[in-house]
């Protein structure tokens, strides 16, 4: 359904150390960066890119908003986690765990990014 998620940050340096280590948790490799100094992952076949907003104003964080990443299993869940906070990133929510859904069984944890977007690492119980 999707073909990319951009999101914006003021400070593309400290968002690299953040998702470099969030991404990096879900076996995503390092960024490549453009000419315009966006990041962009990519990772079974969809794009996540990081930049400065191109209008000139300050990104913001979508309030309402939140950005799903899948995940194998719960200790891949766990360790997305662990890794956004041990770089910079804030934990929100409830603690990582299973949420019962009209969709069936859900284990998840939440952070916000550096830059304020709040982010979901989720795992489909089966």
């Amino acid at each position: 359904m999707f073909s990319h998620i951009m999101i914006g940050s003021n400070d593309i340096a400290r968002s690299k150390t953040f998702y470099d280590a969030v991404l990096g948790a879900l076996g995503a490799k390092a960024p490549i960066t453009d000419d315009k100094g966006r990041l962009i992952y990519m990772h079974n076949g969809g794009l996540f890119l990081v930049t400065k907003p191109i209008n000139g104003q300050p990104a913001t964080a979508a309030n309402g908003g939140t950005i799903g990443f899948a995940c194998d299993s719960r200790a891949q869940v766990n360790a997305w986690h662990a890794a956004g906070v041990a770089s910079g990133g804030t934990t929100c929510e409830d603690p990582p765990g299973v949420r019962e859904s009209g969709v069936g069984k859900l284990y998840l944890a939440y952070l916000r990014d550096p830059a304020g977007n709040k982010l979901c690492g989720l795992y489909r119980v089966p």
